[in-house]
């Protein structure tokens, strides 16, 4: 089986990324790296905040990975249950987050979409809107 090991959206000021992920999420921080890169911990995977200035830059030393960028928002969406999906909601709003659409698929599931502090569209989902249980 193939799945998504990492996901990767950009954010110029990590720190505001940081206390959004980390503080509003509350995703569980894996590493840190100055103002390159910080890494959340997901059920099997990783969600990666680059810095798009920082990792673009090429990298010296042991690990020869190349360059990575994008710029504009990107999207990343995160599976969760109805249930789920309805605390998330009210937690969100509660920390002052705009929930920019809330609404059921026609083929069943429901959707909300926020956004994070670099203006990255987030979305919980229910698995079934792609036809997963």
């Amino acid at each position: 089986m193939t799945a998504v090991l990492e996901t990767i959206l950009y954010a110029e000021d990590l720190d505001a990324a940081e206390a959004f992920y980390g503080g509003v999420l509350g995703f569980e921080k894996h590493w840190r790296e100055g103002e390159r890169q910080v890494f959340y911990r997901l059920d099997g995977s990783m969600l990666l905040i680059f810095n798009p200035v920082e990792t673009a830059k090429p990298v010296t030393g042991k690990l020869p990975v190349p360059p990575h960028g994008a710029t504009g928002p990107g999207h990343a969406c995160f599976a969760a249950t109805a249930e789920e999906i309805a605390d998330w909601r009210a937690h969100l709003v509660a920390e002052g987050v705009e929930i920019e659409s809330d609404f059921e698929w026609p083929q069943g599931g429901r959707s909300i979409y926020f956004r994070d502090p670099a203006g990255n569209s987030l979305e919980f989902a229910e698995p079934r809107i792609w036809g997963f249980a």
